[in-house]
């Protein structure tokens, strides 16, 4: 069995590229020739336009890795008109496909170009225009022009592809505390696991399929205190639960200080984005199955936090229907904010 190259494994989330239209052709200035036609006057074709590079969002890729290597992307130019009115061909574009999420920044000042998430299709760089040959130039005055335009160069710009995963729902946690093990049981999702730290080293989907929906759930790696200023691995992919509408925030069973441990947690997601602290979330205390049962009883009275094991799927039902719940609830507030936004807009 050929071994998959290491290359093709990667997780790239941020590229950099220089995007180049093609030129647009040249006009031509040229003049009919043919026997019993002394004066066939000015025939030159006018040049093609030259050709755009377009951001596509395609489904089917999930990171940017093609971009790690062809930092340089450049449409094809115009064909140069010619003679007996022949208009130069269109230049060809270039395509660029990108996973859905994928944010366009401009590389000189960061700024926001485009959101790939609210859009298909965006055209990033426009083809330059096709010079005019001599035949548009003729007027009563004029009957034999002998000039044409050059075309004018295309457009050429540095972007930053920054992706952004979308799902419905982002496992977030230290390391080691299950979120791999939760998604895989959960989902058909199939991410490492292992009894070390920063076993995940990039971001997993996986789809719940429950009661005729699919829910997109999202592993993110290990966060550790600091994360938001760079330390750990976690501050990598913090970006990708920017737009998970509810968060899992998971903890250890065994460890002596849950609350601490969640508020250390909720720290670094309020110093990352104050709006991605304000998502609502729920909190689960994985691996309960190392505790007594006695202790795991008195978890679920208090109802502070979801008692689960990830491995033998104790809790797990409670868990699902409180996750799909929360969306429920807030896809139906963004429905009436919707309908009051309807209301406020009629006339009297």
């Amino acid at each position: 069995m050929r071994r998959q190259s290491k290359a093709f494994s990667q997780f790239i989330d941020i590229a950099e590229i220089q995007v180049i239209a093609g030129d647009g052709g040249n006009g031509c200035v040229s003049f009919r020739r043919e026997k019993f036609v002394p004066r066939g006057g000015p025939d030159g074709g006018n040049g093609g336009r030259g050709g755009d590079v377009i951001l596509r969002s395609d489904p089917h890729l999930s990171t940017l890795l093609d971009y790690k290597y062809k930092r340089i992307i450049k449409a094809g130019r115009g064909v140069h008109g010619k003679g007996k009115d022949q208009q130069g061909r269109r230049g060809k574009p270039v395509i660029v496909r990108v996973p859905p999420g994928t944010v366009v920044l401009d590389a000189t000042d960061g700024s926001l170009l485009y959101d790939m998430a609210e859009k298909d299709e965006v055209i990033i760089a426009r083809g330059g225009r096709g010079g005019r040959g001599n035949a548009m130039f003729a007027t009563p005055s004029d009957r034999a022009p002998r000039r044409a335009e050059e075309g004018s160069p295309g457009e050429e710009r540095r972007i930053i592809l920054e992706l952004k995963l979308i799902a419905d729902i982002g496992l977030v946690g230290k390391p080691n505390v299950g979120k791999s093990t939760l998604l895989a049981t959960l989902t058909s999702a199939r991410p490492k696991v292992g009894a070390y730290p920063f076993t995940t080293l990039r971001p997993h989907l996986g789809v719940l399929d429950y009661h005729d929906r699919s829910v997109v759930l999202a592993d993110i790696p290990g966060l550790i205190e600091g994360a938001h200023s760079g330390k750990g691995l976690g501050h990598e992919f913090l970006r990708h639960i920017e737009r998970t509408k509810v968060l899992v925030c998971m903890l250890d069973a065994s460890c002596a200080d849950s609350e601490g441990e969640l508020e250390s947690l909720r720290r670094e997601l309020r110093l990352y984005d104050v709006d991605v602290a304000d998502k609502p979330y729920v909190v689960v205390l994985n691996k309960v199955d190392l505790l007594p049962e006695s202790e795991v009883r008195a978890l679920k009275r208090e109802a502070k936090f979801f008692p689960v094991s990830a491995v033998t799927g104790y809790g797990l039902k409670d868990l699902v229907g409180r996750m799909v719940g929360l969306l429920d609830e807030l896809n139906a507030d963004d429905v009436d904010g919707e309908g009051d936004d309807d209301e406020e807009g009629k006339k009297p």
